[in-house]
This record gives structure tokens, C-alpha cells and sequence, in this order.
């Protein structure tokens, strides 16, 4: 059973857990991306339970109406294992994606991983006609190639700042220079795309520029967060009419997830220690 402090980050255990939290967002204008915790198998068996799982939980989702859509791992699909593991799990997902008529997402890992999972999404989204979507990070120094590279690509494109810790020499290190390059990749697309533009940020400052860029160019554009975090803001922004979706993972892997999303950031664990103290 997930305890009170965690389950502000995570939507349950089971897809039926998940779905009720789904329910509650959708009623405050909120969308949910779901993702079954997991990820870095090196057991073809794990990548193979999990890919089973976002077909089921595909399929379930395609018989409701519910606002959702997934947004699986390449390391969760098997890329450690083999690229080959990766692109046949993911296929398989967007397969059943595309037969039920929900969007699947592909989140960016780490740079080893680049890309395998660029080459996948491509051919993937090229084939189906844009149901996929892509992470990039713009703390990678190679990214603003990326994009030029998926300017034409349907589906969408999922800006995040990143999170993992690449050395200097292929990524940007310090905070202003992330800041920056996420500033000018986001221009970038809202400059060469129409639509398909996911602003993947808790920075008020970046949401800001989405929107006078989308005034500027004309671009739909939506933006995402993390369940748990800045939950009045995504509200708000729904209220607007913003397209506010919120990335909200399940599943009984919950531990590892909770204590990353407090090492992250320094408001969760003051909001952890506050709930422990019970004040």
C-alpha cells in the first residue's frame, strides 16, 4: 500500500487505482499521461510483462472516456537489453495505441539511448501518422539538431529541460545555460511547427513564453506536469483553457520514483517532512 506522503506523486498500484485519480483530474479539466513504473530491465521478461501491460492498460483506456493517453520507457521496453528488444516492444505499444485510438508517448533517457529511441519514434511516427510523441532535452547539446531533424515528423514533441546527469562535454551542466537553450528550443518550435508542441515545465517563465509564442505564431501547444507537482497551477491553466495534461505513474514500483521526485526538488521534501511531522 503506498503511504499519504508518497501517494501525492503517484496514482496507485493497480490501472483501476490509476484510473480513479484519472477521473479526478479529467473533472478539474486536467488530462493524464499514464506511465507503469519501471524501467533499466536486464530480464527480457520484465520488458515483456510491462509491454503486455501497456497493451492492456491501452485497451482499457480506449473503452472508457477518460482524458489519458501513456507514456512508456525505452528502458522499460528493453533497450539495455537490445536496441532490436526496444523497437519491438514499442512497436507493439504503438500497434495497440493506434487500434484504440490513444496517444503514446516515448519518454528520453539517458544520452547512451539517444539515438535508438529517435530512429524508433521516427519510423513509428512516420508509419501511424502521428499518434506517437517524443521527449527531448534541452540540456543536451545535440538537441537543437534533433529538432530540425523532427520538425516534419507527425505527432508531437515533448520539450523537457532533463534530468539526467550527462558530463559537459555533450550536455549543458550549469542552470542559466539549460534555462537559455530550453528558451530558444522552444522558439524554435513554435517557429517551424503548427501543432504538436508539448511544453514539458514546472518553470512559470517557460509556460509564460509558450503562451506569447503560440500568440506570436500560431501554434497549438499544450503543456505537462508532474502529478504532485504545482497541482493548483495545472488547474489553472485548464481553467483557462490551456490543454494541461499531467504525468502521473502506478504500479508497485513506487519507492524508487518517490524518493527521485524528493531528491529533485526541495519544496517535495519540505512537503514530505511536513507530512511526517503532521503539521
Amino acid at each position: 500500500m503506498i503511504p499519504p506522503i508518497a501517494s501525492r506523486f503517484v496514482a496507485g498500484e493497480t490501472p483501476a487505482a490509476a484510473f480513479d485519480h484519472v477521473r479526478e483530474a479529467n473533472e478539474d479539466g486536467v488530462k493524464v499521461i499514464l506511465n507503469l513504473l519501471g524501467e533499466h530491465y536486464h530480464d527480457r521478461e520484465d520488458a515483456d510483462a510491462d509491454a503486455e501491460a501497456y497493451v492492456s492498460l491501452l485497451r482499457d483506456i480506449g473503452n472508457t472516456d477518460l482524458d489519458a493517453c501513456v507514456s512508456v520507457k525505452p528502458s522499460q521496453l528493453g533497450i539495455d537489453i537490445g536496441a532490436d528488444v526496444f523497437r519491438e516492444h514499442y512497436r507493439r505499444v504503438v500497434e495497440a495505441g493506434d487500434e484504440h485510438g490513444v496517444f503514446v508517448w516515448c519518454d528520453m533517457e539517458d544520452a547512451d539511448t539517444t539515438d535508438a529511441t529517435l530512429d524508433a519514434f521516427e519510423g513509428l511516427a512516420r508509419e501511424f501518422g502521428g499518434g506517437v510523441g517524443l521527449c527531448v532535452q534541452a540540456n543536451l547539446r545535440r538537441t537543437r539538431e534533433d529538432l530540425a531533424r523532427l520538425v516534419d515528423v507527425p505527432g508531437k514533441i515533448r520539450l523537457v529541460k532533463g534530468a539526467y546527469d550527462e558530463p559537459e562535454s555533450i550536455a549543458y551542466t550549469d542552470k542559466a545555460d539549460v534555462n537559455e537553450a530550453y528558451r530558444e528550443d522552444l522558439e524554435f518550435l513554435f517557429k517551424e511547427r503548427e501543432a504538436g508542441i508539448a511544453v514539458g515545465s514546472h518553470d512559470p517563465k517557460m509556460i509564460s513564453l509558450a503562451g506569447e509564442l503560440s500568440a506570436e505564431y500560431g501554434a497549438d501547444y499544450e503543456v505537462q506536469m508532474l502529478m504532485g507537482v504545482r497541482e493548483d497551477e495545472q488547474r489553472r491553466l485548464a481553467a483557462e483553457g490551456v490543454e494541461t495534461w499531467q504525468y502521473a505513474p502506478y504500479g508497485d514500483k513506487w519507492l524508487s520514483y518517490f524518493y527521485r521526485r524528493l531528491r529533485e526538488r526541495k519544496e517535495n521534501a519540505l512537503f514530505a517532512l511536513r507530512a511526517v511531522a503532521g503539521v
